[in-house]
């Protein structure tokens, strides 16, 4: 991978007191050149790109501005965080970015020091600088200020307004950035939109209370200060009322402010930095500002892959033969069929539509589709009273972010039996989005959950199956179906479904010596193994297991009586996964065989293609052959 070239003035800038030491009249060339960095770098190498594009003149103004990393600045999610990076002594390797072994597509506190908190799931910004503030003023450090970066699709979920509402009587010296842009990964919904729209729109308040600012409260004596908030506070009811929002939290309001006029920015931000306690600077920008087909196309161009920079021409294999669909996708039409035949069925996601394909029933039946932000509890909860009134909801959030709403999944549905469908995209590992986005957690956590139905389909027709299953009136059990990111293993993949009986696997082929058991999609990995292994002519017997819960006990007896050696194979956490379900029963049936359990281990897994982690893992075709070649090893000298 070679090292992308930087503009002149760029070039110069390994750390922010590199930045620093420029004129104001340089800092638009140097906007322009890391906008240009980015376009030139992403379109190459790939990753995430509306995002870092809409705040290029923020990471400048910030890092100009404030002494970082002493002022502590905490990024949301990540994605618009390239920027920072390349500012903060990492555009040489920046290249390597979402690379396995390389950087982090997402701010990383092990990989610099000026990455104060590590991100990847959104709405987490404020209350980590909250934090840090808390902490600065406990330890006497007045000197230091805090800075939270957030955008309007992350403050639709709950854990802001948690922050916001206590960080309003902390007296903490914290200021909070709104980027508004109007974009999470597609278009952001609900009240708050429509909030932020009327302060952007309704702008007699707004110019009325800075010149008021500006005439008495950056004066420099407490006196005027108090003069000027006692005068803000009486007059904002008599012109408007769209600001009470966040000021009535305790926090200064300030803005709307263009966020692509560095200049404006960085006066603002200068102004602001003196002025205690907590305050919420509004900017709006464009996500994918300055590449025109991005701004046009900003859900298209939050990750497109590699692409001509010149043409926008994106990056795709040409296939030489049909090509199995992507498990979203298929869950996306599969939905839209079962619907067409089943008028109770409604699918929620938060803020996912796009990624999990919840928007071809989004076209086709608007309103029986929802999405609902960024708010994963408030998901699982509503899917929860919906079903009290007879629907049948397919609620799919990634498994990733599923975790942000595990006491929703037992208070509001489990314990009350509620007939939730949960469909976990992005099971197992992902990839480039690394350890915030792998969903390696899912099997075990499920599982140990009364009342609920788990399982993984191991490819596309299973998956339908499962989703006929889980539909039908006489499933009423809370049932979870997971499965993994990207391409399945069959292109004629429009099969009929039917249904399957819960809790019971099937046995893929016959064999001696070991037994492989499989669930979800690393069966394929197990088929591609007992091929290699047959040229070698040992023939493990392979079973599907389909369900971790229930397990099928009938076939764990007859694998038990029949094999010693056991091999188990998941995508997800060796601790209290499949392969524990597994030793539960051997254990509690009385059996003892040998067994061997992959699937990823008891550490953090960080970035990669997927086909480089599961073979750092251990539980890829080849892993798994060298798993039947030891097992059998073993037997051969006992």
């Amino acid at each position: 991978m070679e090292e992308i070239a930087a503009g002149p003035l760029l070039s110069t800038i390994d750390t922010p007191i590199d930045l620093r030491k420029l004129n104001k009249s340089q800092l638009q060339q140097v906007c322009d050149e890391l906008r240009q960095f980015i376009i030139d770098c992403v379109s190459v190498h790939g990753g995430h790109f509306g995002a870092s594009l809409g705040v290029v003149e923020l990471s400048v103004a910030i890092h100009y501005i404030y002494n970082t990393p002493d002022d502590q600045l905490v990024w949301d999610v990540g994605h618009q965080a390239y920027g920072h990076k390349i500012l903060t002594g990492r555009r040489k390797v920046f290249h390597t970015n979402r690379k396995y072994g390389g950087l982090s597509g997402f701010p990383k506190r092990g990989e610099s020091i000026y990455d104060t908190f590590g991100v990847g799931h959104s709405s987490t910004s404020i209350s980590a600088a909250l934090g840090m503030a808390v902490a600065s003023k406990y330890k006497g450090e007045t000197h230091r200020r805090h800075i939270a970066v957030i955008g309007d699709g992350a403050m639709t979920a709950g854990l802001p307004f948690e922050a916001l509402n206590h960080a309003g009587v902390s007296g903490a010296d914290l200021l909070v950035v709104l980027n508004d842009n109007n974009m999470s990964i597609d278009p952001n919904v609900g009240a708050l939109k429509e909030y932020l729209t009327d302060i952007t729109t309704s702008q007699t308040w707004n110019k009325f209370r800075d010149d008021v600012w500006k005439m008495l409260g950056m004066l420099p004596t407490k006196d005027f200060q108090k003069f000027a908030s006692k005068l803000e506070a009486g007059l904002k009811g008599v012109v408007s009322k769209s600001s009470n929002l966040f000021e009535a939290l305790g926090f200064r309001y300030f803005g709307p402010v263009d966020g692509h006029n560095i200049t404006k920015l960085t006066e603002t931000l200068k102004s602001l930095k003196d002025i205690p306690g907590p305050k919420l600077l509004h900017i709006k920008t464009v996500k994918g500002k300055g590449y025109g087909l991005a701004e046009k196309d900003q859900t298209l161009w939050h990750a497109p892959g590699t692409f001509d920079k010149i043409t926008g021409k994106i990056n795709k294999k040409i296939p030489t033969a049909p090509e199995a669909p992507k498990y979203q996708d298929v869950f996306g039409h599969t939905l839209v069929e079962l619907a067409e035949k089943n008028p109770l069925i409604m699918g929620i996601t938060p803020a996912m539509p796009s990624g999990c394909s919840l928007k071809f029933m989004m076209d086709a039946m608007p309103d029986r589709a929802i999405d609902v932000g960024i708010a994963e509890q408030h998901a699982v909860t509503l899917s929860a009273g919906l079903a009290t009134q007879g629907i049948k909801v397919f609620c799919n959030i990634y498994s990733t972010f599923m975790q942000r709403a595990y006491d929703m999944v037992i208070h509001d549905v489990a314990i009350q039996k509620l007939p939730v469908v949960f469909c976990l995209d992005r099971a197992g590992l992902v990839g480039d989005d690394g350890p915030t986005h792998h969903g390696a957690y899912d099997l075990a956590f499920m599982r140990c959950i009364p009342n609920l139905v788990v399982s993984a389909p191991m490819n596309e027709a299973e998956l339908r199956n499962l989703m006929y299953t889980a539909q039908l009136p006489e499933t009423g059990d809370p049932f979870v179906i997971r499965y993994p990111r990207g391409q399945g293993v069959m292109p004629q993949w429009r099969t009929p479904m039917e249904r399957i009986t819960i809790g019971t696997g099937r046995k893929i082929c016959d064999g001696n010596e070991v037994a492989i058991l499989t669930i979800g999609h690393p069966g394929n990995f197990a088929v591609a193994a007992c091929q290699m292994l047959a040229e070698e002519e040992i023939f493990p017997a392979l079973y599907d297991m389909r369900f971790v819960k229930p397990l099928d006990e009938a076939m764990l007896h007859e694998v038990a009586t029949r094999f010693n050696k056991i091999i188990t194979v998941e995508d997800g956490t060796v601790v209290g996964g499949f392969g524990s379900a597994v030793l539960e029963f051997m254990n509690g049936a009385g059996y003892h065989p040998e067994i061997k359990i992959l699937g990823i281990p008891d550490r953090i897994v960080e970035h990669g293609k997927p086909e480089e982690l599961y073979r750092e893992c251990g539980y890829d075709a080849l892993a798994i052959a060298d798993a039947v070649r030891e097992i059998i090893h073993v037997k051969q000298f006992c």
